[in-house]
């Protein structure tokens, strides 16, 4: 370990090796800490629904939101149905992407994709791209591809435009069985001991923060992670930071996680600085 690197806390937890050696590589001393987990649905009466909508022609448009989801959701369809027969209803309709994950899924498929939005990647840039497009959804079933807990605001939008949203739920976060890192972070947090809190996900603070207050320190972390340089991935993660009331210090653009970490690790002397 660097006596003189800064103090990373990382809560990233399915690219937690790829997250250690970029942060070792940029010199700071990583602490990864498991934070969620991903539980598909395998069982899923919702997904089968949804597939009898779509052969029956009452899906004009599917969202993709991710590259996990968009596969975990063709794995369900495929207890259910042919995977052939959900491959060629997809290619009968509109299909819109957030971002390069899921492209890249579809792509695969050889699923054509008609809408896709730009970095940094949010329902924000779906529904602008969408208008910008002069693409309605005036009267449209809009499908779309859950990730992990539903996207309120992007089904209101759509709503808004004259939508019938139907959510697809295909896995949801979970906490980990074991919490220790959790816990044991937060603890550490308390105590001073990182110079910087990187998040990854907006559902990483909503773990931290129900941790925080099973161990009855919410406040007490809340505090001292605001002394810290906070660094967001990007927009989505950002609100949902800003909305558990921490200041972000930091938000990478691209919101991937190689550039957060270069990018945050060479902003972090002056911010840390700054703060006293």
């Amino acid at each position: 370990m660097n006596s003189s690197a800064l103090n990373v806390c990382s809560f990233e937890s399915r690219k937690s090796d790829a997250m250690t050696s970029l942060i070792e590589r940029n010199q700071g001393n990583p602490t990864l800490v498991h934070s969620m987990d991903e539980i598909p649905l395998e069982d899923n009466a919702q997904v089968k629904s949804f597939c009898e909508k779509l052969f029956r022609g009452e899906i004009d448009v599917i969202v993709f939101m991710t590259g996990v989801g968009a596969t975990a959701l063709l794995n369900a369809a495929e207890l259910y149905f042919p995977r052939d027969q959900v491959l060629d209803a997809f290619r009968r309709i509109i299909v819109v992407v957030r971002g390069p994950k899921p492209t890249v899924v579809l792509r695969n498929w050889e699923v054509p994709i008609h809408y896709s939005a730009p970095e940094p990647n949010t329902w924000h840039e779906i529904i602008s791209v969408l208008d910008e497009k002069k693409f309605s959804v005036t009267g449209k079933h809009v499908a779309v591809q859950e990730y992990g807990k539903p996207v309120e605001g992007f089904y209101e939008a759509l709503r808004n435009r004259g939508a019938q949203v139907l959510p697809i739920a295909v896995y949801r976060w979970a906490l980990p069985d074991d919490t220790s890192g959790l816990r044991n972070a937060i603890h550490a947090t308390i105590r001073g001991e990182y110079n910087v809190l990187m998040f990854t996900s907006a559902q990483q603070i909503t773990h931290v923060l129900q941790i925080a207050e099973e161990e009855q320190v919410k406040e007490d972390w809340l505090l001292a992670a605001s002394k810290t340089m906070i660094a967001s991935v990007g927009p989505a993660c950002t609100e949902a930071l800003q909305e558990a009331g921490l200041p972000v210090d930091f938000e990478s653009s691209p919101p991937k996680m190689g550039p957060l970490v270069k990018d945050a690790l060479q902003a972090a002397p002056e911010i840390l600085s700054q703060k006293g």
